[in-house]
C-alpha cells in the first residue's frame, strides 16, 4: 500500500503536456475540478472522463498510475458509497429489516465514486508533470498580486514545493521503517483496530525523527546557499505563456462550455 502512493512524484517527459507552462497547468487543474462538481449527469461526467484519458494519452503517463494514485483512497470511496446507498431517499430496490437501498442512492454512490476518481486522476497529472521547482515557479508567480498586501508569497509556494518533494521520500522511508520493523517480528497488518494502532507506534516514532533530520538538514543546506527568501531574487528561467499553452486554455474553455451544455440537456442525477 505504501509503495503505491504516488503523490507528489514526478516523471520526466517531452510530451505537449510536460512542456505547458505551469501557470497553464495550475488554472487548467483548478478549473477541471471546478467543472466536475459542477457536472450533475452522466453525459457531463463522461466528456469529464474523455478529458482525463485524453490528457493521460499525451502525456504519456501510463495509465496504471491512475490506479495506484487511487488505491489509497479506495476506503474513503467505498465509506462514501455505502452512506449514500444506505441514508438517501427514494425507490427502494432492496430493504432488509430497516436497511433500505435506494435506487437514487446507488445513482449517488456511482457518480461520487467517479468523481473522486477524476478529482485525484486530474490532480495528480499535475505532479506527474510538473517539477516541483516549476511547480513553486508557477504558483508564486499566480498568487503574485497577493505580495502588494504584504503576503509572503514566495515563502509559502516554496513550502508548498518542498511538501509535495518530501512526500515521495517519506513515503520511501516509511516503507523502509516497517520492513525493518517487520524483520523484527512486529505484527501491523493483523488484529483489530486498537491492537493496529498501538503496531504504529515503532514505526511513527522513527518516521518522525527522520522528518526533523531531514528538515534541519535542509535548513542548514539553504542556509549555506545563502537562501534569504524570495526578496531581491532573480531566476534563471522565465516563465513564458505559448502558442501550446493558449491551445490548452482554449481546450479548457470548450470542456467548461461542454459540461454546461450536456447539464442543459439533461436532468441532473444528483
Amino acid at each position: 500500500m505504501i509503495r503505491d502512493i504516488t503523490i507528489g512524484q514526478y516523471f520526466p517527459g517531452k510530451s505537449a503536456i510536460h512542456r505547458l507552462d505551469p501557470r497553464t497547468k495550475l488554472l487548467i487543474t483548478i478549473a477541471y475540478i471546478a467543472v466536475l462538481f459542477v457536472a450533475k449527469n452522466v453525459y457531463a461526467l463522461a466528456i469529464g472522463t474523455v478529458f482525463a484519458v485524453m490528457c493521460y494519452l499525451i502525456s504519456g503517463i501510463p495509465f496504471i498510475m491512475i490506479f495506484k494514485s487511487l488505491k489509497p483512497i479506495i476506503p474513503i470511496v467505498v465509506f462514501t458509497a455505502i452512506l449514500n446507498m444506505f441514508f438517501i431517499n427514494g425507490e427502494v430496490l432492496l430493504q432488509v429489516w430497516r436497511i433500505k437501498i435506494t435506487r437514487e442512492g446507488v445513482i449517488t454512490a456511482i457518480v461520487m465514486a467517479v468523481r473522486i476518481a477524476l478529482l485525484i486522476a486530474g490532480s495528480s497529472l499535475l505532479t506527474y508533470t510538473t517539477s516541483p521547482i516549476m511547480l513553486t515557479d508557477g504558483i508564486e508567480s499566480l498568487l503574485s498580486p497577493l505580495s502588494k498586501i504584504k503576503v509572503p508569497v514566495h515563502e509559502l509556494a516554496m513550502m508548498m514545493s518542498i511538501a509535495l518533494r518530501f512526500i515521495p521520500t517519506l513515503i520511501e522511508e516509511t516503507d523502509k521503517i516497517m520492513s525493518a520493523q517487520k524483520a523484527r517480528g512486529a505484527d501491523i497488518e493483523t488484529g483489530g483496530i486498537i491492537k493496529r494502532a498501538k503496531a504504529l507506534i515503532p514505526i511513527l516514532v522513527p518516521l518522525f525523527v527522520s522528518a526533523f533530520r531531514r528538515a534541519d538538514e535542509l535548513a542548514l543546506a539553504m542556509e549555506c546557499r545563502c537562501y534569504r527568501g524570495g526578496e531581491g531574487r532573480t531566476k534563471l528561467k522565465k516563465l513564458q505563456f505559448g502558442a501550446v499553452d493558449a491551445i490548452a486554455l482554449a481546450v479548457m474553455i470548450l470542456l467548461i462550455a461542454a459540461i454546461i451544455f450536456a447539464n442543459s440537456v439533461s436532468p441532473a442525477m444528483i
